[in-house]
């Protein structure tokens, strides 16, 4: 178990260095990742977001990641084109230290699977 949370930071700590290399910025937790996976996702680029918009894209985030561990499914897009998500299993109920490395886990996932990136 101690290995595998051991890799887990390595690969996290590789995840981290390839968006900042890739947008000049390093993530500065997992919510600036989170952050980023929404705008890809949104599809519209790097815009001006409002406060509101920046907390809907990083619940379309959380979404889409936990979606791997089948927690969520897409329903649909709206007409402005956002991404509406459906709760489909009920989240484990651990503490946080837990929850941000369950979390972490899927976006390495999303990173992998989505995005091609070989972390």
């Amino acid at each position: 178990m101690d290995k595998e949370i051991k890799d887990n930071k390595e690969i996290w700590n590789n995840l981290i260095r390839f968006l900042h290399q890739n947008t000049g910025k390093k993530p500065n937790d997992i919510n600036s990742v989170l952050f980023l996976i929404g705008v890809q996702e949104l599809g519209k680029g790097n815009i001006n977001f409002s406060k509101e918009e920046k907390q809907d894209l990083m619940h379309i985030a959380m979404c889409k990641v936990l979606s791997f561990g089948d927690f969520y499914e897409l329903e649909g897009i709206d007409k402005d084109g956002w991404p509406h998500w459906k709760n489909i299993k009920p989240l484990p109920n651990v503490d946080l230290k837990i929850q941000e490395e369950f979390i972490k886990n899927y976006i390495i996932e999303y990173f992998k699977k989505e995005i091609g990136l070989h972390i």
